[in-house]
């Protein structure tokens, strides 16, 4: 969800330059579903929980093992596009998410479903790193690169909200599988037409070395943590050894994984970028935005279906005034940067964010979607449109023009990365007094209701926490930096 600079491209084939607006319309696609398929699956978690008897506190897993493997191969994907070709790579990312997003439509079992959407994340990772190399390499440095960045950053922040909109469309429709099925012939056809579209092109100096291990110990770690995290919902009921040692585990995968940078001769994501306090404070805002942003999804499609009672189609058709403010809040935020250091952008954005989670924290149990929810809505989205941009900006600053590749590769792993952790973090927390609340209601329905607000007002309050903590490390942390070539 991120701006790239590519590094200097040789062509291959000659430019589609007489075709600014049909490249930049397909790439855009390409970026746009992978983005969606972040989202898309929330509003039909009530509904798949039901049909493959899924436990609620396994439904996170359908959400994070995307975002796992999208946000640990993002890097390694941009340097294989680089070398092999970008196009060549967006191909193989759309062939692969296609044939993933059929086997989790087909997917019968809990197990299946969420290796079909690990895989998934996988491909899209191919697809995000090559379609925005691609991009950046059709459009001149200037007023066409910067407005051809800007589409692709406002599509890409609006997919996460589009993707719960029409995922209730779907799942009230034909049914939740064609929230993957929706994938297969999009991805086909980009797969087959890409040549006749966008030239191919890879970097001017190719790398042959790749941190594959870095990538599968970093992903590894990961994935062991959160699963780890998950487990402490009901430890009672798993056994100890299983419990710390998934956390003993995910431990050495990252302690492994430092340990690989500090010694790769080119590393996945080289640990010194961080003493640079932008990148640092943007990266780590970065983690925390997106883990509110994915724990409102998460959490307030099933408030809306599991304590008001609404369909899935009225779940979806709830985000539309979200996904309309997130992109007006985008709009606002890409031209204040332009006159505005970031900084103080950033903070309003977050500041919204946070206020607009504490007021869904409040939500009670018969809320009026008119008061209760659309305020909250509202003021949660346009903090997060308005977040985006400066977030990405401030990650930029102070790269070289050599590095920008790496610093896009590091906010965008931050980014999918964090929507995961936060999920996973929000869940624990929210899931944490199931039992005990479950005993509190006795099987009263007016109780029942109550227990499961006090759930979900748990994982709001937890967001709301992400994005006041996001607060204060733009605040205390993040210098004051302008957008590129408006200083």
């Amino acid at each position: 969800m991120t701006v790239q600079q590519a590094p200097p491209a040789v062509r291959t084939e000659p430019a589609s330059a007489h075709r600014p607006g049909l490249i930049l319309a397909f790439l855009c696609l390409a970026g746009f579903m992978t983005f969606l398929d972040v989202s898309i699956v929330n509003v039909a978690l009530p509904t798949i929980e039901e049909q493959l008897h899924i436990s609620q506190t396994s439904l996170q897993y359908l959400v994070t093992t995307y975002g796992m493997l999208l946000g640990g191969f993002l890097v390694l994907a941009g340097r294989l596009a680089d070398t092999f070709g970008r196009r060549r790579m967006l191909q193989t990312g759309l062939l692969l998410f296609a044939a993933a997003s059929l086997a989790a439509g087909l997917a019968h079992n809990a197990a299946l479903l969420i290796t079909a959407r690990g895989a998934q994340g996988l491909g899209a990772a191919f697809i995000a790193t090559a379609a925005l190399s691609l991009l950046t390499a059709n459009f001149a440095e200037g007023p066409a690169r910067n407005k051809a960045l800007g589409a692709w950053g406002a599509l890409s922040g609006i997919a996460a909200v589009a993707g719960v909109t029409l995922g209730g469309l779907l799942t009230d429709g034909p049914g939740w599988r064609w929230i993957f099925f929706v994938n297969v012939p999009i991805g086909l056809l980009g797969a087959l037409v890409a040549p006749r579209i966008v030239a191919e092109s890879r970097a001017a100096e190719s790398r042959r070395s790749f941190d594959v291990a870095g990538a599968v110990t970093l992903t590894a770690g990961l994935i062991a943590l959160i699963f780890s995290l998950g487990q402490t919902v009901d430890d009672s009921a798993v056994p100890a050894v299983r419990l710390y040692g998934g956390f003993a585990l995910a431990a050495a995968f990252l302690a492994a994984f430092v340990v690989i940078e500090l010694r790769a001769k080119d590393p996945l994501v080289p640990l010194g970028m961080f003493k640079r306090r932008s990148l640092s404070a943007a990266n780590l805002a970065a983690v925390l935005l997106l883990g509110t942003c994915v724990t409102l999804f998460f959490f307030a499609s099933l408030f809306m279906q599991q304590v008001l009672d609404y369909s899935p189609l009225k779940t979806g058709l709830a985000y539309v005034p979200l996904a309309v403010i997130v992109a007006v809040g985008a709009g606002i935020s890409s031209q204040l940067v332009t006159k505005v250091a970031a900084k103080p952008v950033l903070l309003a954005g977050l500041a919204l964010t946070a206020t607009g989670m504490a007021l869904l924290w409040q939500a009670p149990a018969h809320a009026s979607y008119l008061t209760d929810l659309l305020p909250a809505f509202l003021i949660t989205g346009l903090g997060l449109g308005t977040s985006f941009v400066p977030v990405q900006i401030a990650a930029f600053a102070g790269s070289r023009p050599e590095e920008s590749g790496l610093a896009a590769g590091m906010i965008n792993t931050a980014q999918e990365v964090g929507g995961a952790l936060g999920l996973a973090v929000a869940a624990t927390v929210a899931f944490r007094r199931v039992a005990d609340l479950t005993s509190w209601a006795g099987g009263d329905p007016e109780r029942v209701l109550q227990a499961r607000t006090m759930v979900f007002h748990d994982a709001f309050l937890t967001g709301a926490a992400f994005a006041a903590a996001a607060l204060a490390i733009t605040l205390l942390l993040l210098p004051f930096t302008k957008a590129p070539g408006n200083a």
